[in-house]
C-alpha cells in the first residue's frame, strides 16, 4: 500500500507490474486513473530525475479529467505535498525535490510527438489518441508505459498491443475501487435491465461491441497464407476528396484474406497503373473496378493491366454483402485504413433509430472494392460457414491479483 496516501488494489497491480506496457482497460469508476497518477507520482518521490509525461486527447479533456485528478490527489496528501518543490499551473509541471517531473502535455500529430523523451508515460484516455502518436511517444518512453481507457469499441490498443510480448492487461471494474460510495454502484450497476452491452461496458471493464455494422465477423491476421489462392484484386477509383482504394483477395479453407495495397487521394490513372507496379501487383491477376469509371478501366486497360468491370444491378450492394457475410474475413494487420472501414461500416438509421437495409455511402473506399470481387469471382452457393467465434480476442484477462475479484 503506498506511503503516501490510500490506495486501491489497482494501485498495487501497476505499481508492481513488470512488463514494459500496462494495460489499464476498465468500466466506469474503477478508479483506473486515479491509480496510475498515484503509481506515478509515488516513482517520482522514490526516483532521482525522472521525467514523467501525462497526455490525453488534447489540453481541455486533460484539465476535466486526468490533471484534475492528480490535482485532487496532490491535495489530499500531507506528504505528497511535502515531496513536491513547485507545481507550475500555466504550463501544468509538477517538480519534485527529487529533481524529477511531472508533465502533462497534448500532442497535434505524430511529428509533434517525436518531440522530448521520458522515463514513463501514461496515455489517459488512449482510444482519443491515433496509432501513429502513441507509437512516436512509446518509443522515445525509457523505462514504463500505462495505458488507460473505457472499452467501448476495438482500437489500435487490441490490434497492436494485447498478445504481444511485454504486454500486461488489467481489466478492472467499479467492484475494484473501495473507495466508491453505493449510490454509484447501483447506478452503474442498473444498465444490465436497460443495455446490457453498455453495462458489459462501464460495469465489467468488457470490451464492447459496435452496433450496427455491416460486416461484423472479421479478424487481424499477420500475412497471408503461403499456400492462400490469389481470387482477384479490387479498385475503387477516387481523386480529389475520395481516395482510390485497392485491395487483394485471396481464398484459403473456405475462409477469405484481404490486403490493403492503396489508398490515396490525387491518383491520376497513370499514377495508379504506376502505384499498382510498386505495389507488386502482377499484370496477369485480374483487377475488377467500379463500372461507373468505363474510360478509367479503359485506360488502364491499354496500359497493360487486365481490369475488368464489376457486375452491378438491381440490389446489387445486398448482395455482395450477402455473399461477404457467409465468409470467415482475415484482414492484414499493415491494412490499417481497411480495418478502420470495417469498424465503421454501418447500416443505414431513420430519425427514430430503426435500422434500415441499406448501407450507409461512407467508410466504403476499400469495402467497395472487396464487394466487386466478391459479386463477380464468388459464387453464392457452396460457401463454408466459419465456426470460429466472433470477436477475435487477442489475449485473456491478465492473471494475478486482480483474476480472482474479475471472476466473482
Amino acid at each position: 500500500m503506498s506511503k503516501f496516501y490510500r490506495a486501491s488494489v489497482l494501485f498495487e497491480e501497476n505499481y508492481h507490474a513488470a512488463a514494459h506496457i500496462v494495460v489499464n482497460q476498465g468500466g466506469s469508476s474503477s478508479g483506473k486513473t486515479t491509480a496510475i497518477m498515484q503509481v506515478l507520482f509515488t516513482l517520482a518521490c522514490e526516483q532521482e530525475g525522472q521525467i514523467i509525461t501525462i497526455t490525453g486527447q488534447d489540453i481541455p479533456n486533460m484539465k476535466s479529467g486526468v490533471l484534475r485528478d492528480a490535482l485532487d490527489i496532490y491535495k489530499r496528501s500531507k506528504k505528497l505535498k511535502a515531496s513536491v518543490k513547485s507545481y507550475n499551473k500555466s504550463e501544468r509541471l509538477f517538480e519534485f525535490h527529487t529533481g524529477s517531473v511531472i508533465e502533462f502535455k497534448s500532442y497535434a500529430d505524430a511529428q509533434d510527438a517525436k518531440s522530448g523523451k521520458r522515463d514513463y508515460l501514461f496515455v489517459n484516455e488512449a482510444n482519443g489518441i491515433s496509432w501513429d502518436v502513441y507509437s512516436e511517444l512509446a518509443l522515445r518512453t525509457r523505462k514504463k508505459v500505462f495505458i488507460d481507457y473505457n472499452p467501448n469499441t476495438d482500437f489500435w490498443v487490441h490490434e497492436y498491443l494485447l498478445g504481444k510480448p511485454d504486454v500486461q492487461l488489467i481489466i478492472s471494474d467499479h467492484r475494484h475501487n473501495p473507495f466508491l460510495d453505493e449510490d454509484m454502484r447501483a447506478r452503474i450497476e442498473s444498465l444490465k435491465q436497460t443495455d446490457k452491452e453498455r453495462w458489459k461496458v462501464y460495469a465489467r471493464g468488457l470490451t464492447g461491441r459496435i452496433e450496427g455494422l455491416v460486416l461484423g465477423k472479421w479478424q487481424v491476421c499477420e500475412s497471408i497464407p503461403l499456400k492462400a489462392r490469389l481470387i482477384a484484386a479490387g479498385l475503387d477509383f477516387g481523386y480529389s476528396i475520395d481516395p482510390t482504394g485497392c485491395i487483394v483477395v485471396f481464398k484459403q479453407n473456405g475462409e477469405l484474406w484481404i490486403d490493403e495495397l492503396i489508398y490515396e487521394t490525387g491518383l491520376t490513372n497513370p499514377d495508379i497503373s504506376n502505384r499498382l507496379e510498386q505495389v507488386g501487383l502482377s499484370r496477369s491477376i485480374e483487377i475488377i473496378a467500379d463500372s461507373a469509371e468505363p474510360k478509367s478501366i479503359e485506360e488502364l486497360r491499354r496500359l497493360g493491366w487486365r481490369i475488368t468491370a464489376a457486375r452491378k444491378g438491381p440490389d446489387s450492394v445486398r448482395l455482395s454483402i450477402d455473399i461477404l457475410k457467409r465468409y470467415k474475413l482475415n484482414v492484414t494487420r499493415t491494412s490499417v485504413n481497411l480495418l478502420a472501414e470495417l469498424k465503421n461500416y454501418k447500416w443505414e438509421r431513420e430519425r427514430s433509430g430503426k435500422t434500415l437495409n441499406q448501407p450507409s455511402d461512407k467508410w466504403n473506399h476499400l469495402i467497395d472494392p472487396l464487394r466487386y470481387v466478391a459479386l463477380n469471382k464468388l459464387k453464392i452457393n457452396n460457401l463454408a460457414k466459419s465456426k470460429v467465434k466472433f470477436p477475435f480476442v487477442p489475449q485473456p484477462p491478465a492473471r494475478g491479483l486482480l483474476e480472482e475479484i474479475i471472476g466473482n
